[in-house]
């Protein structure tokens, strides 16, 4: 009897300690951008769509953004081509820009899908609907790469009237440019410009490593909170490299576009959402303005 008590003594404590997290952060818009291994694995898949839900049931109004590189590979492969990659992305052929949309579509409505069985209503759109997003032609480094866009402006009315009208937005990266062509977007740059677009309070990217490290070898070097200005001198420092990189860099932008704090998760660690955003250690790393104060609530 005294261990159960103890048991019911512990949940009461989590939900005490969750409590300054719902109120501060109540009403206010998070991005979620959802890719990586927690997209693969169906029960991390699970966890992540639950963890959503609960954000968006206590309170808090969410926004997943969706990649779906690995799913994309894995269609195109289907067709006798091989996925070509210049700087980490994808080099999208008209065939393959075909075989992208319909991919991310697909996963779209799965994700639908999998909100609407937890009770929440939840619509799914791309960054063509409602012309959400707007892009030019992305080079990498100098390099024409085919249909791969950088967003250029986001008219976000289409994410307010759904958010005001009680549905959870869950977006694909695919958008069009001035002439009506439809372009790949990466899914980061994506969630990027819509945290910035809507003035989210939280940026979270959902990843398959832990956080930052200032030594990736040395696992006492995490770093759990910092500021964009040192996170520009990590990338200037050459500390950080290869996938972050350009991750980071979103990230310092997200900053100072407005939001207020980007989040960097490891995917693969089941309920890390809520981890992160409900507790007073948290578990991965958080990016926030200079002139933040560290000790506030996160």
């Amino acid at each position: 009897m005294a261990q159960d008590m103890q048991e019911v003594m512990k949940k009461a404590e989590v939900l005490i300690e969750a409590l300054p997290y719902i109120q501060r952060f109540n009403r206010k818009i998070i991005v979620v951008k959802y890719g990586g291994s927690a997209m693969v694995d169906p029960e991390l898949q699970k966890n992540v769509i639950k963890d959503v839900t609960l954000l968006k049931l206590v309170g808090f109004k969410p926004i997943i953004v969706h990649g779906g590189g690995k799913e994309i590979s894995r269609w195109v492969s289907k067709v006798g081509k091989e996925a070509q990659f210049v700087n980490g992305l994808r080099v999208t052929d008209e065939e393959t820009m075909e075989i992208a949309e319909m991919v991310l579509g697909r996963v779209n409505k799965s994700l639908v899908t999998m909100v609407q069985e937890l009770g929440v209503k939840a619509v799914g759109i791309s960054g063509k609907d409602g012309g959400l997003l707007n892009v030019t032609k992305k080079l990498s480094g100098g390099q024409d790469i085919g249909f791969v866009g950088d967003v250029k402006n986001v008219d976000s009315k289409v994410l307010y009237d759904l958010l005001d009208n009680d549905f959870l937005p869950i977006v694909a990266p695919v958008g069009l440019d001035d002439d009506f062509n439809t372009y790949n977007i990466n899914a980061d740059d994506a969630a990027c410009a819509i945290a910035k677009a809507v003035g989210a309070d939280k940026l979270v990217f959902l990843t398959d490593i832990e956080g930052l490290y200032r030594d990736i070898n040395d696992k006492s070097t995490f770093i759990s909170r910092l500021t964009a200005s040192e996170a520009d001198e990590l990338i200037s420092g050459g500390i950080i490299g290869g996938g972050m990189l350009p991750k980071l860099g979103n990230c310092t932008s997200a900053i100072r576009g407005g939001v207020s704090r980007v989040h960097i998760l490891d995917g693969r660690v089941p309920h890390c959402l809520l981890l992160e955003i409900f507790t007073n250690e948290g578990i991965g790393t958080a990016i926030l303005a200079d002139n933040d104060n560290l000790a506030e609530v996160k």
